[in-house]
Parts: C-alpha cells; structure tokens; sequence
C-alpha cells in the first residue's frame, strides 16, 4: 500500500477564510473545520471562541446557536476528529483479505492518518491534559472507539484460524503498540527533530518507519 499524497505536514483541520454560503450545514463545517485547527493549536483552555468567530466571519452567538458553549464546540470537534479515523478503518474493507494482509493494511492506514492530521494527534494530547473529562461525557466517542477493538479481536481470531497469528492476544494491547509509535512520531517530532536532528515530516523517513511498524507486528503476531 503506498502512502497517500496526504503525507505531509498539514491539517485537515485547516481554517477556513469565511463562511461561504448560508447553508446551515456548510456553516456548521466551517466553523467546525476552524475550530479544530485553533483546539490543536492552543488546546482548550487557550482557544478563544471570539477568534474561531472571526477567522470563520460569523458571531460567536451563532457558534453558540450550533454548540451551545464552548465546551459544546470543543467535544463536537473531539467527537468528529475520533470518528474520522474510524471511519477510514471502516472503509479499508478488511473481511476480504487474509489476516496477514488485512493486518498489514490496518497497520499502515493507523500510521497514514496521524501522519497526515498532526491535529488530530495534537487534539488527542490536549484532551489528555484535560484528563480526558470532554471525552468521558461524550458516550459516542467510546462506543466508535470500541469499534476499532473489536475489529482487532476479529482480525486476530482470523489470523488465529488462517495460521498466520499466534493465539492469545490481547486486541487492546496491539491496538496501543500500533498507535503508539503511530502517535509518539507525531507528537514528538520537533523534540526528536531538534534532539537527532531527522524530519519525521519527510516522505521517506515516514515510509521506512511505517514498514519497520507493519514488520514488527506481524513478526509479533507470527506463530512460534
């Protein structure tokens, strides 16, 4: 699987230059799409819902009108930056590969993603200086999240029965070992960049670290 164009150091979290219709809904995004680009810049504590009204050209009592507060606008933004990586595993369509391959693919689009929406990982740091208190009361975000695990559980007892996973892992466990590196290369990257003086941002250093990830869990997965 080669890495998307998305593979760079942008945000699909971008904001926008102004609202650019009356749709509801396309305001809704708008402001949505802003909103996340300035809680992963600034974290929840330091965004300001005056600047995210500027930046989309509306009034912070219509972000009120949509969220209700900005705790309101911050979970929604939290809830939509989860959904969407679950949704791309969703699409990867994984029941029509074998275990291996489907694992692999798994793997890399886990990688690709946080590699492409360094907000999304900077919104998740954020949150977990927070404690995690907007994500708790936000039911939603832990059954899409649940999702991810069971699909795991099920790609493992596949593995189990095709002959090329080794029994008796945990599906959480590997869940965390894949988006740790996945993560830690994201959130660290100016740390590790300023300390050893390589860019994570780079196409081919991000390449060769994605498939020295897909190697070592298979190699973790494969029966003794």
């Amino acid at each position: 699987m080669s890495l998307p164009e998305a593979l760079s150091d942008t945000s699909a979290g971008s904001s926008t230059k102004g609202v650019r219709s009356r749709d509801p809904e396309q305001t809704r995004r708008d402001i949505l799409d802003t909103a996340t680009h300035v809680f992963a810049e600034k974290g929840f504590s330091g965004a300001r819902v005056d600047e995210i009204a500027a930046q989309t050209r509306t009034t912070k009592r219509m972000i009120y009108y949509y969220f209700g507060s900005k705790e309101g606008l911050y979970g929604a933004v939290i809830e939509r930056a989860y959904g969407r990586i679950r949704d791309a595993e969703r699409s990867l369509e994984l029941g029509a590969l074998p275990a291996a391959q489907a694992m692999r693919r798994l793997v890399e689009a886990t990688f690709n993603h946080h590699h492409a929406d360094p907000s999304f990982v900077r919104l998740v740091a954020g949150e977990n200086i927070e404690g995690g208190r907007h994500v708790r009361g936000i039911p939603s975000i832990a059954r899409r999240n649940a999702e991810v695990v069971s699909t795991m559980q099920r790609l493992l007892d596949r593995g189990v029965r095709e002959g090329s996973f080794r029994p008796g892992v945990d599906p959480l466990d590997l869940h965390l070992l894949i988006n740790g590196v996945s993560f830690h290369r994201v959130s660290n990257r100016h740390t590790l960049g300023a300390i050893f003086g390589r860019d994570l941002r780079d196409p081919e250093v991000a390449r060769m670290q994605r498939n020295m990830l897909v190697e070592a869990v298979l190699a973790y997965l494969r029966p003794a």
